[in-house]
């Protein structure tokens, strides 16, 4: 995969990025159950402050502004710091029947068992492996060279944008629209895990939840603020989806991510694994609380090696896996979220245009 890197480099860096992971597994304990069950309580304080003093705003429209602010944050905190990472089994060993990913629901659009099925194993597994990884562009971005030109693409930076105010419906939409359950032909080689009744029924069910709790009951329990308190909600829901779409893209499509065909990737070692997570992520610098609002996919590298542990000590294993990457000649992409993002957007505008030498398929 890299000429540069032999079998011993590889079978050595694998040691080494093995024995931080583990060093750090050993070290699991009652410090990491406090910090998740701190963060949930801290959510939902502000959840519940966030839509009680959203009312109050019929008194004063400062209060509805707080109150949307600090459900925001709260939503924000349940999709990255809790129910990400939650989700991935990092605090499983917990055996807390509430925090674990067996049973965990988080409050977004997407079911999570859907979720883990496209996410979790083959994303984590198929890292930035074109044709394998469907989180790659989420089949509506083109965000490589390897990805033929269609007209589509020409427009693609107002779908991204779309996608981003959208995004917890994008991401609830994603096995569906993979599976073609409504629109396209079924892939013959492709082997679904449940059937498109399942598939359905998950879909629709948690949609009409998450609709009736933010649309419907809360607004209605508001009494004369319903519209306020409906707007509000909405307000808080599409700053998520900005914000949680923004860090997953500064993570995942900076200019300078790559990507792998499936050849090149056949026999793969767990060293070679690890490479291509390396070269595949993206990492933010930034203060305490900017990884915690993260849910730490700030520090995305190191997320990408080591999946099911605590996100909260990522920040302790970066100048550990930096020093490995240097000790390799291998690239450690980190920057600013201002920096990161600016690079997002690039690689967005770029391959929304034709290569020069690209095969362009004409139909959209």
């Amino acid at each position: 995969m890299n000429n540069q890197l032999n079998t011993e480099q590889f079978e050595n860096m694998a040691q080494e990025l093995d024995a931080i992971r583990e060093n750090a597994h050993k070290d699991l304990g009652q410090k990491d159950a406090n910090y998740i069950r701190k963060i949930i309580r801290i959510q939902r304080i502000l959840e519940i402050t966030g839509r009680i003093v959203m009312v109050l705003g019929f008194f004063n429209y400062v209060y509805w502004i707080v109150g949307v602010v600090a459900l925001s944050v709260a939503k924000i905190l349940d999709n990255m710091e809790i129910g990400h990472n939650v989700l991935h089994g990092q605090y499983d060993w917990m055996n807390d029947e509430n925090i674990n990913s067996r049973t965990f629901e988080w409050d977004i659009a997407c079911d999570a068992s859907s979720w883990k099925r496209v996410h979790n194993y083959e994303h984590h597994t198929y890292t930035n492996i074109i044709g394998k990884d469907r989180d790659f562009g989420y089949g509506l971005l083109r965000l490589s060279s390897d990805i033929p030109w269609r007209r589509k693409n020409l427009w693609q930076f107002l779908t991204y944008f779309n996608l981003s105010i959208l995004f917890e419906w994008g991401i609830a939409y994603h096995e569906m629209a993979a599976e073609r359950v409504f629109i396209g032909r079924k892939k013959s080689n492709r082997k679904q895990q449940i059937s498109d009744k399942q598939l359905k029924k998950k879909f629709f069910g948690k949609a009409t939840r998450q609709i009736f709790k933010d649309y419907i009951f809360f607004p209605l329990l508001s009494g004369p603020m319903f519209i306020y308190v409906f707007f509000g909600n909405l307000l808080a829901n599409v700053i998520r989806n900005l914000w949680t779409s923004t860090i997953i893209f500064c993570g995942h499509f900076t200019e300078n991510v790559k990507t792998f065909s499936q050849k090149e990737c056949e026999n793969e070692t767990r060293g070679q694994w690890y490479y291509r997570q390396m070269l595949g992520s993206s990492n933010l610098t930034g203060h305490k609380w900017f990884h915690i609002m993260t849910g730490h996919l700030s520090c995305q590298i190191e997320h990408h090696l080591f999946p099911d542990i605590p996100a909260h000590r990522y920040v302790d294993m970066v100048p550990k896996v930096k020093a490995v990457a240097e000790k390799y000649g291998i690239e450690y992409n980190s920057g600013s979220f201002f920096h990161q993002y600016a690079t997002v957007l690039r690689r967005v505008y770029r391959f929304s245009l034709p290569d020069r030498k690209a095969v362009i398929v004409s139909k959209a």
